[in-house]
């Protein structure tokens, strides 16, 4: 969709009017890589930095989507309006995602206060697309209380959400090796909150002692001041999830109780500054790259002339000349 000028400042104003349709068609704006993606997110930013992030993380399998619904069931139960971000793996034929987290949600479907959408991670590594910090500020433009960012689950790499998450929710299920892993570094490190899903399966005390012994080890991303909570859960059932969401609004309390209610808006901040900046940087040496140039260091590197490292620099220089 092209939108342009007048267009694009209607489709906001739409979409900050409560418009499902408008918030689609910006995201899909994002996502597309538009040209009018800066303009976008210069009219989107007078209107950001509302939305509280949660992220929610953990291997395939542990129930991440089940447990992403019912807090979607308990924040619409306290009239707080959610927006989800489902980032699913994308197909290896078509690039698209699968789309199965939607399928998993649709009995949010018909809510007008919940605004669900899928995205593609298209390769990109860490557990999130690309396009994810982009697709926040639209939903926290459009008056998202709370915005759930689900991420695509693989395992110790996905450790991307804390830079984009107020709380991270890291998942667990009894049975599936996670708590031996609690000791490793990764993935389980980054934890806000700990919740054991499927807690009425057999293992599920052995997890959470695993979980509690292994918190002494880690070092905290939150600081010493905040002992992360281990939560039991049966999504399924909808059983232990008000104590999850208890757990998550008692984190953001601390947080803002300790002068850092704004730190996961400027690590946000920092974090999409860099990615488009290295963006750019990237463009600028695929079109030096593009012409004779890295071929003719690589030669000249291949052959003893020269070290990569200056061979590093003069790429950057020429870039820097180019542009």
């Amino acid at each position: 969709m092209a939108a342009a000028g007048s267009d694009l400042d209607d489709l906001v104003t739409r979409a900050r009017d409560g418009s499902a349709r408008a918030v689609a068609q910006l995201i899909s704006l994002v996502e597309d890589g538009s040209p009018r993606v800066r303009d976008l997110a210069a009219a989107l930013a007078p209107h950001t930095g509302h939305a509280v992030v949660v992220g929610l993380t953990g291997s395939p399998g542990v129930g991440k989507s089940t447990t992403t619904s019912a807090l979607v069931s308990a924040l619409r139960a306290d009239d707080r309006r959610v927006g989800v971000l489902a980032v699913d793996p994308s197909s290896p034929f078509s690039g698209g995602a699968l789309l199965g987290d939607r399928v998993r949600m649709s009995e949010h479907a018909t809510d007008p206060g919940v605004f669900i959408r899928s995205m593609a991670t298209r390769g990109h590594l860490g557990g999130l697309a690309a396009a994810a910090p982009q697709a926040l500020r639209v939903l926290d433009a459009a008056g998202c209380d709370v915005v759930l960012v689900e991420t695509v689950g693989v395992g110790q790499s996905e450790v991307e959400v804390v830079a984009l998450a107020d709380t991270t929710v890291v998942l667990l299920a009894p049975g599936m090796g996670d708590g031996i892993q609690a000791a490793k570094a990764g993935v389980l490190e980054i934890a806000d909150v700990f919740c054991v899903n499927k807690a009425d399966r057999e293992g599920a005390d052995a997890t959470v002692r695993e979980l509690q012994n292994a918190m002494s080890m880690a070092r905290r991303e939150s600081g010493p001041g905040w002992r992360t909570p281990v939560v039991r859960t049966v999504a399924s059932a909808g059983q232990g999830v008000d104590e999850l969401m208890a757990a998550v609004d008692a984190h953001r309390a601390w947080m803002v109780e300790h002068g850092r209610g704004d730190e996961g808006r400027r690590r946000r901040a920092r974090a999409e500054i860099e990615a488009i900046a290295l963006a750019d940087l990237r463009a600028q040496l695929r079109a030096v790259s593009g012409s004779a140039a890295l071929d003719a260091l690589a030669g000249e590197v291949a052959g003893g002339e020269l070290d990569p490292f200056a061979a590093a620099d003069r790429l950057r220089e020429a870039a820097v000349d180019d542009g």
